[in-house]
């Protein structure tokens, strides 16, 4: 056989050669952690020296640019609303709620049964006392009357007969013709004959005195409520309710409380505290009302308060106070004279609590750009409307009330000064910073605070 056919042959039987790839290598896992990693190193190295070379900038005074415009800040001017201190008077008030109180209220009822056949009043109205409200059906009380009265003559009658009889028994006496019974009789007949004319007699007065109540009359002097009856109700002494209510509003009370601590201020002033002003204001305390004095103080503290009450007596000519309204009294015990007033945004308060104001120098300069701000530590005393009084300021010097939040001691300011003219009254308000019982409410004692200088005017100190 041909060699070489046969190792062609056997090529063609024996199986090709397995080629073995080799295998591919695992995924590396976290590497994006790392790469997170890295930028934060990066980062944090920036930033750190930024710091320290911001921090050796101002250590060495190399801050270059950026230093000198801190400066040129620091040199400008700081914009400030500025006023005096003046001298003037602080009125002291105790505030308490209070509700109007009439001093009469009266329920009107009848005293005798009956139709209503007229009314004279109309709603809301004023009457005078004694001016006539309902008329009652008088008709069957003047029947009854004519009814005692016809009694009476008849009893009359009889007692007339009986004293003749009881004259001719005492003549027959004395002729010995009458008894001694006979006698005793008579005068008994007599006896009981007068007693039936006092009965009748008090019947007529008691009906005609049915005859006056079937005219209702205003009791006292004041205003007339909502109408309870109409014309034609059957009315009886017994009812309830009552055929009208008339209240008394001039004059007029004011009852309010305060606290027992205020006790020893009202009863310290003279009279002890009768006659005091009161002040009356509306529920939000903003508007003034009406002025009166107090009527009395109530002889006892409430124990589950802790207040004691005081009455005050108000004209109310002008009916600005309802019966039952709430109001705000202020009661003026006493007034501070000739005292240093600033405004009270001019009041600063430290870390500590205490007071100061920054107080600007060099406002009598013709230059602005002199003028600068010191601290003035000062102690408060009792407020009234937008002032508060202070020690260790003098009239005439001029403290910072608006910008004070980017002042220090020695800063330049430049200063634009208050309109306000002196200190006035704002309404309502509550005690202040000051001490207790100093509150903003305006007095009727001398009307607005006295001032000998206006915030307006600039003085050196």
């Amino acid at each position: 056989m041909n060699p070489q056919l046969t190792s062609q042959l056997e090529k063609l039987v024996e199986p090709p050669p397995v080629v073995r790839r080799p295998a591919p290598a695992p995924p590396r896992r976290g590497g994006w952690l790392w790469k997170i990693i890295a930028i934060c190193v990066v980062i944090a190295a920036v930033v750190c020296g930024w710091i320290f070379r911001a921090r050796i900038e101002s250590l060495l005074g190399m801050g270059g640019a950026s230093a000198a415009a801190r400066n040129s800040a620091a040199d400008r001017p700081i914009p400030v609303v500025a006023a005096n201190a003046v001298r003037g008077d602080v009125h002291i008030y105790l505030v308490g709620l209070g509700q109007v109180t009439p001093f009469d209220t009266d329920t009107v009822h009848t005293r005798v049964d009956g139709e209503i056949m007229k009314i004279y009043y109309k709603e809301g109205q004023d009457v005078k006392k004694d001016d006539p409200l309902v008329e009652i059906d008088p008709r069957p009380y003047q029947a009854m009357l004519e009814a005692a009265e016809g009694q009476l003559e008849k009893d009359q009658a009889n007692l007339d007969n009986a004293n003749i009889d009881l004259t001719r028994y005492e003549q027959g006496y004395k002729d010995g013709s009458v008894s001694d019974q006979q006698m005793a009789t008579q005068r008994a007949t007599v006896k009981q004959d007068e007693g039936a004319v006092e009965v009748d007699q008090s019947q007529i007065d008691t009906v005609k005195l049915d005859l006056v109540y079937c005219h209702v009359l205003s009791p006292i002097t004041g205003r007339i409520g909502l109408q309870q009856v109409n014309l034609g109700n059957i009315v009886h002494a017994t009812d309830t309710n009552g055929l009208a209510v008339v209240t008394q509003h001039q004059p007029i009370a004011v009852v309010f409380p305060l606290p027992e601590d205020d006790l020893p201020q009202v009863l310290g002033a003279p009279g002890g505290g009768v006659g005091l002003t009161v002040d009356a204001y509306d529920h939000a305390d903003q508007n003034k009302l009406a002025t009166g004095k107090i009527e009395a103080i109530d002889n006892e503290i409430d124990p589950t308060t802790g207040t004691f009450k005081i009455k005050a007596s108000f004209e109310n000519k002008d009916d600005a106070l309802f019966p039952n309204q709430f109001v705000n009294a202020h009661l003026l015990v006493s007034v501070n004279r000739s005292v240093v007033l600033v405004p009270t945004a001019a009041v600063q308060l430290g870390p500590d609590g205490s007071a100061f104001c920054y107080v600007v120098h060099g406002t009598g300069s013709a230059s602005p750009a002199g003028m600068t701000v010191d601290i003035r530590s000062v102690q408060e005393g009792p407020g009234e409307g937008d002032f508060t009084s202070v020690t260790g300021l003098q009239p005439g010097e001029t403290v910072v009330t608006d910008g004070t939040d980017k002042l220090q001691p020695g800063s330049k300011v430049t200063v634009t000064m208050s309109q306000a003219a002196g200190p006035t009254t704002r309404p309502g308000g509550g005690r202040g910073r000051g001490r207790r019982g100093a509150t903003t409410a305006p007095s009727a004692i001398g009307g607005a605070a006295t001032v000998e200088a206006s915030p307006s005017t600039q003085e050196s100190p």
